[in-house]
């Protein structure tokens, strides 16, 4: 078997499914599985997937065992030579995994692949490709400097080597994983990317960013980001990582425990402040004639995305049954704006999802067809 995709689910249902639906159209020319690993999850997520998706492998945790140990155990039951850590908000294209796939089998001197990420809006995520957030770049950030901490010197779309990538999606050879030890237990939630990637290059392989290829990271389905998320976050990165890989004198502690202090602070405050858009047009994308949009208000229906016309404050409303998932995603990186917001229309047709702030969680909205 060539592919395994883990995919760690808590309480994320809704984006969950339109996950898998996408997975399941990528993978269907490559011999693969898809592992989902529940961490106890209190909605109706085991029952979902039983019901909707009987080809998935699913593995139940009776606790919630966080990012490591949950994706660790769903490598344990993986069978593919080459493993994806997916997260279940994103959305993935129909071809990526083919690309990442290839890339990966002609460069073994490399650990982890990624893509470009971006968020429901069509936002690019910087975090997509970093820098190892060292001391010397905690002291930075206290001079207000926080550029030093993502990789820039690769543009969005191009494609490089950088130091360390991120979980929602990292692809990379079994036998390598299991090498490295995989992610550390002792994270919970948040660094052990940070940590697995650096892990790599201590044992000198290289991490590479693709940037020509975009996935969806919603962010945010499973975790509120407040102020103790913040915390958990920075707590990783500037109590564990450092612990475990940097020796740092009192000064430096001292240093790095007054940045993360100011980070918290100052992010705290901006994440209080997420803008709410209201779109004045909705456009739904869908060759079916019979499908009605459980909305008050009137919504324009184009058949394909050739004939789409749309005003400066507009809701797309994709019908993933009538356009391919890389056309949507590639036409929402090109059209990133304020006033546009994107929403997906389930496969059953009875929720539409969506993201307009990766700083908090996504719409699920219940439709009532007529």
């Amino acid at each position: 078997m060539d592919l395994s995709i883990i995919i760690l689910n808590y309480n994320a249902a809704a984006f969950l499914e339109q996950c898998l639906y996408s997975v399941l159209k990528a993978v269907n020319n490559i011999d693969a599985e898809v592992i989902v690993v529940d961490n106890d999850s209190t909605d109706h997520s085991v029952e979902m997937l039983q019901h909707n998706f009987p080809q998935v492998k699913l593995i139940t945790n009776h606790e919630n065992l966080g990012f490591s140990k949950g994706n660790n155990i769903g490598v344990q039951h993986a069978q593919g030579d080459y493993l994806c850590i997916l997260n279940p908000d994103t959305v993935v294209g129909e071809t990526v995994f083919d690309e990442v796939l290839a890339f990966a089998k002609a460069n073994p001197q490399i650990a982890f692949t990624t893509t470009q990420l971006i968020d429901g809006t069509g936002t690019y995520l910087p975090e997509s490709k970093r820098n190892v957030p060292t001391p010397q770049i905690a002291r930075q950030k206290i001079l207000g400097n926080d550029s030093k901490y993502y990789a820039i010197h690769l543009q969005k779309d191009d494609n490089g080597e950088v130091e360390v990538l991120v979980g929602a999606m990292m692809v990379c050879k079994k036998s390598v994983y299991e090498k490295l030890g995989g992610f550390d237990p002792i994270y919970f939630m948040y660094g052990e990317d940070i940590d697995l990637s650096y892990t790599a290059l201590q044992h000198g392989y290289q991490n590479y960013y693709l940037g020509k290829l975009k996935v969806i990271h919603f962010k945010g389905e499973s975790t509120v980001k407040d102020r103790k998320y913040l915390e958990r976050f920075y707590g990783a990165m500037g109590g564990l990582f450092y612990n475990k890989h940097f020796k740092k004198s009192k000064i430096e502690k001292a240093l790095v425990d007054l940045a993360l202090k100011g980070i918290i602070a100052t992010k705290s405050i901006e994440n209080e402040s997420v803008v709410s858009t209201s779109n004045s047009y909705r456009v739904l994308v869908t060759n079916d004639n019979k499908l009605q949009i459980g909305f008050c208000d009137k919504v324009a229906t184009y058949k394909q995305l050739s004939d789409l016309k749309w005003n400066s404050q507009t809701q797309f409303i994709w019908d993933t049954a009538t356009l391919s998932f890389d056309e949507i995603i590639n036409f929402m990186a090109g059209n990133t704006s304020s006033q546009y917001t994107y929403r997906f229309l389930n496969f059953k047709r009875n929720l539409i999802i969506g993201s307009d702030s990766s700083s908090s969680r996504g719409e699920v909205k219940e439709l009532i067809l007529e």
